[in-house]
């Protein structure tokens, strides 16, 4: 197989006075799905607009497929596949008739695209559905059949944009299974952003978490979560809750306390050994608990340690 790394380096993106991505450095290796992790407006879209070559980058290099995004945009083109959050289907062609179309685009003649197209129907898996109108499919048939048009020519690398937002349960679960089977068994790098951390977390192999246009964090989902404590305690309270913050940090063995409304969230090397000692402290101290619960950390906590703010 063909290069399918992304490197960049101090890469940025302004329009006119804002700036939507200031200066990104990321290796995606070949053969990962690479989550690109972080809120609306956090600069996600634009930096994979500059990596499939529809935006041009203000500053910054970055090579793609082994090929330079400023000199040889045209021959990353021919290597990436690429579905944008916003499709671009065309609501009176036919599921086939639009894979078949892509294929033209892609000079495949007549025998390839035929073969292309069955062993796409197999992948997305929509059934008859594919030689009825587009305008007839549900948002997952339709984001699937996106997906697939960004996979006609066989691409090494696939960018998908928030794929499963605004679907179901079991559509966004079939939107998985596809994205894990593009890259177990064809091999394809997958740079996928997603706002959803469950989507990061059980997807990617390795993570990057942008915010305000910068990479505040990189590394696999378990690395990350590792780096800021074992344990998380959730205990919600009546009361003064900046108190209540107060009193549990002053326990041995627990870290930062963030308070949303009447609940607090503690983070803690070790979560059986603390909880205890959290609950007997705020007693201690007049303070009511109406619930306690420990868990291990998410991709959130680790969002709210580095930001302050949740996704």
């Amino acid at each position: 197989m063909a290069d399918a790394t992304i490197r960049t380096v101090g890469l940025k993106r302004s329009f006119g006075d804002v700036e939507a991505v200031r200066g990104v450095d990321l290796h995606v290796p070949s053969g990962q799905i690479y989550g690109f992790l972080g809120p609306n407006g956090a600069g996600k879209s634009t930096t994979v607009k500059m990596l499939s070559t529809l935006l041009k980058p203000s500053a910054g290099t970055a090579t793609v497929a082994g090929f330079d995004l400023a000199t040889h945009a045209d021959q990353i083109r021919l290597r990436i596949g690429v579905a944008l959050q916003s499709s671009s289907l065309d609501l009176k062609q036919t599921g086939r008739e639009i894979l078949d179309l892509q294929g033209r685009f892609y000079g495949m003649n007549k025998t390839d695209r035929a073969r292309r197209v069955r062993e796409l129907s197999e992948l997305i898996d929509i059934g008859d559905a594919l030689d009825r109108r587009i305008g007839t499919y549900s948002g997952g048939m339709a984001r699937r059949l996106d997906l697939a048009t960004a996979l006609v020519h066989q691409p090494t690398i696939v960018f998908l944009d928030e794929p499963t937002t605004g679907l179901d349960p079991a559509s966004r679960a079939s939107i998985w299974d596809e994205v894990r089977r593009l890259n177990v068994d064809f091999g394809v790098t997958v740079f996928l952003t997603t706002q959803y951390l469950e989507e990061a977390d059980v997807l990617a192999d390795q993570v990057a978490i942008i915010d305000d246009g910068r990479i505040v964090a990189q590394g696999t989902p378990d690395e990350l979560k590792r780096s800021i404590g074992s344990d998380v305690i959730i205990v919600s309270v009546q009361g003064d809750s900046l108190a209540a913050a107060t009193v549990a940090g002053s326990v041995p063995g627990c870290g930062p306390v963030d308070v949303h409304g009447q609940e607090l969230t503690i983070v803690t090397a070790d979560g059986s050994a603390s909880i205890g000692p959290v609950a007997i402290a705020l007693g201690a101290a007049g303070l009511t608990v109406t619930s306690m619960t420990l868990r291990r950390p998410t991709l959130d906590d680790v969002f709210l340690e580095l930001t302050g703010a949740r996704l």
